[in-house]
């Protein structure tokens, strides 16, 4: 059973040059759910708490990249954010609130290597915050039952195993991503 592009994730490229947008655009829509914005103000119409990834120019007439951004903030939404622009990285960018940052021109594999990174973290960050919980849960249990008593509960061997898959989830995770991936802003 294959997965359809939205269930892979949801990207909005927001990029000024119309060319650009729609090429970004069908490098990613086989592979994800894909909404296009060629403008700032567009993107800002577009957000939307179901994105998962926002590709953002950061050179826009009109709307700048930099104030799509803070609209993304205010909005507290939880996507991802790559710039993906002709802006030369400088020192600025350590306060952007951006998980990645791509130069262009820019290669179909880049983008695909960008949205599957920024995925897969934001994957693990999921889960970690999941096992996490269920682990704090255990933990109660363990001091506020007797031993006899869990290891009678059905219900705490269920939560021992989803910890357990939780652990290997997170292991297959981690091998695809670097230490720097995993410390990200969400």
């Amino acid at each position: 059973m294959s997965t359809s592009p939205a269930d892979r994730g949801t990207v909005l490229v927001v990029e000024d040059e119309q060319h650009l947008a729609d090429l970004y655009t069908d490098y990613l829509s086989e592979r994800y759910e894909v909404r296009t914005a060629y403008s700032g103000r567009e993107a800002i119409e577009m957000l939307a708490d179901d994105l998962d990834v926002v590709l953002l120019d950061r050179r826009m007439p009109v709307i700048s990249g930099n104030e799509v951004l803070a609209a993304i903030e205010e909005d507290g939404n939880e996507c991802r954010v790559a710039m993906v622009t002709a802006v030369d990285p400088d020192f600025d960018i350590i306060d952007l609130g951006v998980d990645d940052y791509l130069v262009k021109p820019v290669s179909k594999n880049a983008l695909l290597d960008v949205v599957d990174r920024l995925l897969t973290i934001t994957e693990y960050s999921e889960r970690l915050q999941e096992l996490t919980s269920k682990k704090l849960k255990r933990n109660v249990l363990q001091v506020e039952k007797p031993a006899s008593e869990l290891r009678e509960s059905e219900r705490y061997a269920e939560l021992e195993a989803e910890i357990d898959r939780l652990e290997r989830k997170l292991d297959e995770l981690s091998e695809d991503l670097s230490e720097e991936d995993l410390i990200s802003k969400h």
